[in-house]
C-alpha cells in the first residue's frame, strides 16, 4: 500500500506525515509537494518525495502513479475560483492516474456554512464523486490556531481580547487533532464512502477563551466584544494588513452568527481524546 499526502511541507501535511511515521513503514508514505528541497527533512525520513503542483495537472498525473490512497489537502490560495480550477486538476489527475481511494478536507457542515469557502468544499467533493472513486470527505473545523496564537500575548498584556465575534460558540479544533484524524482514516479500512464533520464536541466561546488565558498567563483579561468596523480598524492600526483585517472580521462575525456553533462525536470517535482548548493556549504562550 502506498499513501499520498499533498500539501506535505505544509503545517496540516507535515502533522499529518508525522503521525503516519507512527503508524505505518516510511516505505509506505508519499509526499507531494510543490518545492522538492524544501521537503529533504522528510527524505531523510524514508518519505518518497514527489513533485506535483496544483497548478500544473501533469505534474500530478505523475506525483500520484501507483498511489493507493491519497489525503487531498485544499489549496491554501485566497482566490476561491482559482481554487476550484485547482481541486479540479487534482481530482482530475487522481482518477487518471487510477488512486484507490481519496480522503478530502473540507469545510465543517458545509452545506448549512455561509462563509464562501463552503462553496470550494462542496464543489470539490461533488467533483470527487463524479469519478467514482471511494471517498473519505474529512470535513475539517476552523483550525483553533487561527484563533489561539501568539497574538495571544498581547491581549494578556493589555487585559483585553477584543473580538466582533459577541457570545458566538466556537466549534474549532487543533491541526494536531484533525491531522491525527487524517493519518487514521488513511490507515484503516472501513471510511470509504463516509463524511466526517471533525469538529470539536466541547465548544467554547471567547469569554471562555479570557477565562483560560487569565489562568495561563496569570493575568486578568476579559473578552471585549466591539463591532464589525472597530474589530477591523483594531487590526490594522496594530499593524495588520487590511486584507487580513477584513477577514479575521469577517470570521469573527459568522462565529457571531452561529457560523461555528455546531458540534459533532465524529473527531472524538477517531481519534479518542481531544486536546483540551487550555493546552493549545498553553503552547501559543509556550508556557
Amino acid at each position: 500500500m502506498s499513501i499520498a499526502v499533498t500539501g506535505a511541507t505544509g503545517q496540516l501535511g507535515g502533522l499529518v506525515i508525522r503521525h503516519l511515521l507512527k503508524k505505518v513503514p516510511a516505505s509506505e508514505i508519499i509526499a507531494v509537494v510543490r518545492d522538492v528541497e524544501k521537503a529533504s527533512a522528510l527524505a531523510g525520513q524514508g518519505v518518497e518525495v514527489r513533485q506535483g503542483d496544483y497548478n500544473h495537472p501533469e505534474s500530478l498525473q505523475k506525483a500520484f502513479a501507483g498511489v493507493s490512497k491519497l489525503l487531498f489537502i485544499s489549496s491554501p490560495d485566497a482566490d476561491d475560483t482559482l481554487r476550484i480550477v485547482q481541486h479540479a486538476n487534482v481530482v482530475k489527475a487522481a482518477r487518471d492516474a487510477g488512486v484507490k481511494h481519496i480522503a478530502y478536507t473540507g469545510y465543517a457542515f458545509a452545506e448549512e456554512a455561509k462563509l464562501p469557502l463552503a462553496h470550494v468544499h462542496l464543489a470539490t467533493e461533488h467533483a470527487i464523486r463524479t469519478t467514482n472513486i471511494p471517498y473519505t470527505f474529512l470535513r475539517n473545523a476552523l483550525y483553533t490556531e487561527l484563533f489561539v496564537n501568539e497574538g495571544l500575548r498581547a491581549s494578556a498584556e493589555s487585559g483585553t481580547l477584543i473580538t466582533n465575534a459577541g457570545s458566538g460558540i466556537v466549534n474549532s479544533a487543533p491541526r494536531h487533532d484533525l491531522a491525527l484524524a487524517a493519518a487514521t482514516v488513511l490507515t484503516e479500512e472501513g471510511h470509504e464512502n463516509k463524511t466526517y464533520n471533525l469538529v470539536s464536541n466541547q465548544p467554547w466561546t471567547f469569554d471562555d477563551l479570557a477565562r483560560i488565558l487569565s489562568e495561563v498567563s496569570g493575568k486578568k483579561v476579559v473578552h471585549q466584544s466591539v463591532s464589525f468596523e472597530e474589530e477591523k480598524t483594531i487590526l490594522i492600526k496594530a499593524g495588520v494588513p487590511e486584507p487580513f483585517a477584513e477577514l479575521t472580521a469577517v470570521i469573527y462575525d459568522a462565529v457571531a452568527k452561529g457560523e461555528t456553533s455546531k458540534t459533532s462525536d465524529d473527531l472524538q470517535k477517531l481519534i479518542g481524546t481531544l486536546t483540551p482548548l487550555k493546552e493549545t493556549v498553553k503552547q501559543a504562550m509556550n508556557i
